[in-house]
């Protein structure tokens, strides 16, 4: 009995050792930008794993796309939030996210390269296969997603929930080399019918991987718990926790397809 306790208590403490692990990493984008990335990974795993770069909502680098790294790494990878707007800037204002976005987009190549810089500090993590990458973008950060695919960023994976689907950088025929899910709700306001269509039809002409879910009763934002309180402000977004939790399963689904189930 004794060391069957010894060993109950040795396997517990490992366990309470085992956790999530973060950290807060400056980098520079090509443009001179100063940036900042929220990396997560779990070190109750051994050796390298799939990466997944997160784009945050329009708001900026905040707590829920920090979140949603922290969220990933549990699920077994690693996961950097990264920073579209340059020294962790965020808001819960409306008009200056609309001013931030808008800035972050002025120049498509210099989205890139802000991207981009993420990209590859993610790749010089120690725990990332630097040969399996994935992204997620959630509002501002589903179109950035989107766009990384249509311009042949090298990604596997990438999952937009309840992105912007309009852009000025179509895909063309061959250039999406990157599996592509598009988590969407059939009540947002924010995206037209034509974008919808517009974004099925470049698929298909581009010849894509392409999924897209339509997730009934759903808003924009609806993967965002704290959504609910931009209404107020004039934003039309809500919480929806039925297809928050959906569209996260069809996301985990999408990547172990993806990555053909060979994570540690």
């Amino acid at each position: 009995m004794r060391y069957y306790l010894l060993g109950a208590l040795m396997a517990a403490s490992a366990f309470a050792q085992a956790e999530i692990q973060t950290q807060e990493i400056p980098y520079t984008a090509d443009d001179g930008t100063k940036m900042i990335g929220y990396y997560a990974y779990d070190d109750a795993i051994e050796g390298k794993r799939p990466g997944v770069v997160v784009v945050h909502e329009w708001w900026g680098l905040n707590d829920y796309a920090k979140s949603r790294a922290r969220d990933l790494a549990e699920l077994g990878y690693s996961a950097l939030a990264i920073d579209m707007y340059g020294e962790g800037k965020n808001t819960e204002h409306p008009k200056d996210a609309m001013s931030f976005m808008q800035a972050a987009l002025a120049d498509a190549d210099a989205a890139k390269g802000r991207f981009n810089a993420g990209l590859d500090l993610l790749k010089q993590q120690q725990q990332t296969d630097a040969a399996k990458l994935a992204a997620v973008g959630y509002c501002f950060g589903g179109k950035v997603v989107l766009d990384m695919a249509r311009q042949g960023v090298p990604l596997e994976g990438v999952v937009s929930f309840h992105g912007a689907l309009a852009t000025n950088t179509r895909a063309a025929p061959g250039s999406v080399k990157a599996r592509v899910l598009v988590e969407h709700g059939s009540e947002d306001s924010m995206v037209s019918a034509e974008d919808v269509a517009a974004l099925n039809a470049e698929m298909v002409k581009a010849g894509a991987d392409f999924q897209f879910v339509n997730l009934p009763g759903a808003k924009h934002g609806f993967t965002n718990p704290g959504a609910d309180k931009f209404q107020d402000k004039g934003v039309d977004v809500a919480y929806n926790k039925r297809a928050d939790e959906r569209s996260w399963e069809d996301m985990k689904v999408f990547f172990d397809e993806t990555f053909a189930n060979d994570r540690p």
